[in-house]
């Protein structure tokens, strides 16, 4: 697909009812990482980056509801409670 500037493809893939998963490419990774900051997508690989089994995953939209997998996970069968004395 087709884009005519950065806004214009953020906004394609933003525009989508899934974000499980994206990647973005770049001669320069921290332009990579701007980009990929703007995407709502439960995972960004950077230049083909590994999938790392202990990051949180899960995605937004229909893609599912929530994380698994560390410290995200984890807080997902958490309620936070003050106790004030």
């Amino acid at each position: 697909m087709s884009y005519r500037s950065e806004d214009d493809a953020v906004a394609i893939a933003n525009g989508t009812r899934y974000g499980l998963a994206a990647a973005v490419w770049s001669a320069d990774q921290e332009h990579a990482v701007r980009v990929a900051r703007q995407l709502r997508a439960g995972q960004v690989e950077i230049n083909g980056g590994a999938f790392n089994v202990a990051a949180p995953f899960g995605g937004f939209g229909q893609s599912g509801y929530g994380r698994e997998l560390g410290v995200h996970g984890l807080e997902e069968f958490t309620e936070l409670k003050a106790l004030l004395f």
